[in-house]
């Protein structure tokens, strides 16, 4: 029998599934996909018409789920006057300077490259915290976003941001507040165009003020979560990145961030916050028992000193956990397999940091055991897509969505590997990408974005940070 709009993927040497448990890993070798989901696993052969992509020395993982990224920040790395500078005083000299200066063509080529690092990374779900919005902006910020998405071929999320009311940190910003009227008016016009229910769906919407405490009254906040839920749609913002978030809310309400946040309709298995550093036992208890998420930044934490979030409590406590990128202002390397890498590594710091010696009363050498491999690659594929509701995606199983990435472990890096599953989580850098494939589609071939030459967009990048310079103030 003729197999039609299928894919073979034969031989790989290990598999990696997203799941839990002895279900982390499948021996395969070959999977089968027909009409864009996973029909096979196992010892298969290949049937008449099938197209047969070889995965010899290859692993194979689910492909990552980036639930937080800010892609037009793609263009504001390693800025000198940031670099050193914790959240609040980077936030001044870095994405509130700059964001002002952004036309259509240097968002766009921003957006651009932030996806196809991403891709390249073997990441086909993106999930973006999309703040820049502008007092009479010339262009639809939303539709460029999910027009770069669709040609390289990934899912997209957008979380739509923005503010009724000015951040310290802004200074005088170009970017005023909206009103709520406005803010709540585009969300519903954003999900009457793009969004997509389904649990497979390649485009999505949320609803994502950019920071509760700072960004929306009280009030406000209320009404946000409320219209979301009738709209069907889901919750993101940013929450207790740093003791400063702990020190405003205390200093307003009285009360912890995420009592807060509880306060005005803000948990819920609905709801994913991205960071959430500093937090307390009783609230990782409440985030836990509501089903809230978090996304994960690992490398943006640490960049800006933030800390480390002890997702290995999160997750124990019934919280969700995915992995996301955050922006690549905080985080000069936006790609899942640098974020992934450094989530297992710091997770078993974290916990490292805790051991005494037995005469100060400790009981424990260190923190090894603190999260495996496949724990790291649970929370970046099917964490990930738990948190976003696509049930259809981030997994390694029958009847999934075929979004794969398969890894060769070509690079020095790799070589001596007694276990090559671990390798593109415990090697870092990045294993060539022999395929990423998205629903079925090959989007990346042999580490080759089809119609992209990287070349030509990296001159582009180069001459659009002189542009944005300019536009800042900014002397080269």
């Amino acid at each position: 029998m003729k197999i039609q709009n299928s894919w073979l993927v034969r031989n790989a040497s290990a598999i990696l599934t997203g799941l839990s448990g002895a279900a982390a890993r499948h021996a395969g070798p070959d999977i089968r996909i027909v009409d864009g989901r996973i029909s096979a696993i196992g010892a298969l052969q290949p049937q008449p018409g099938e197209r047969v992509l070889d995965a010899t020395d290859c692993v194979v993982y689910p492909a990552w789920v980036n639930t937080h990224h800010h892609l037009f920040q793609s263009l504001l790395k390693g800025i000198p006057a940031g670099i050193d500078q914790s959240l609040g005083a980077w936030l001044g000299a870095v994405p509130y300077r700059y964001r002002g200066a952004f036309d259509e063509q240097s968002f766009r080529l921003a957006a651009r490259i932030g996806l196809v690092e991403l891709a390249r990374s073997g990441c086909a779900t993106v999930a973006d915290h999309h703040y820049l919005y502008l007092p009479g902006m010339d262009f639809d910020s939303a539709e460029v976003l999910f027009e770069e998405a669709e040609r390289l071929g990934l899912r997209f999320v957008l979380c739509r941001g923005g503010a009724t009311q000015a951040r310290q940190a802004e200074g005088k910003s170009v970017a005023g507040p909206e009103t709520l009227e406005q803010y709540l008016d585009d969300v519903e016009r954003l999900v009457r165009r793009y969004h997509d229910p389904a649990a497979d769906a390649w485009r999505r919407v949320v609803m994502a003020p950019t920071s509760p405490p700072y960004s929306m009254p009280a009030e406000h906040l209320r009404e946000t979560a409320r219209a979301a839920r009738r709209l069907g749609i889901r919750l993101h913002s940013h929450l207790s990145e740093t003791v400063e978030y702990q020190n405003e809310v205390q200093q307003r309400h009285g009360m912890s961030p995420v009592a807060f946040c509880a306060e005005h309709e803000w948990l819920g298995p609905d709801v994913w916050f991205a960071h959430l550093v500093k937090l307390d036992a009783e609230e990782i208890r409440m985030l836990g028992a509501s089903g809230t998420g978090i996304a994960h930044c690992p490398q943006s934490n640490g960049r800006l000193g933030s800390g480390i979030a002890d997702v290995v409590a999160m997750e124990a406590a019934g919280m969700p956990v995915s992995i996301g990128v955050d922006g690549a202002a905080s985080n000069e390397a936006c790609d899942m397999i640098s974020e992934t890498h450094a989530a297992w590594l710091m997770q078993r710091a974290r916990l490292g940091e805790r051991a005494r010696p037995r005469y100060a009363g400790g009981d424990e050498e260190g923190g090894a055991s603190a999260a495996t491999v496949e724990d790291v690659v649970r929370w970046g594929t099917s964490g990930g897509a738990r948190v976003l509701g696509l049930d259809a995606v981030g997994s390694v199983q029958v009847g999934m969505a075929a979004d794969l990435a398969i890894y060769r472990l070509d690079q020095p890096r790799y070589f001596g590997l007694h276990d090559p599953a671990i390798g593109p989580v415990v090697g870092g850098g990045r294993p060539t990408l022999r395929a990423l494939l998205v629903g079925g589609r090959l989007t990346v071939h042999d580490d080759q974005l089809p119609d992209f030459d990287l070349a030509e967009l990296g001159a582009q990048a180069r001459d659009a940070v002189r542009r944005l310079q300019q536009a800042a103030g900014v002397r080269s």
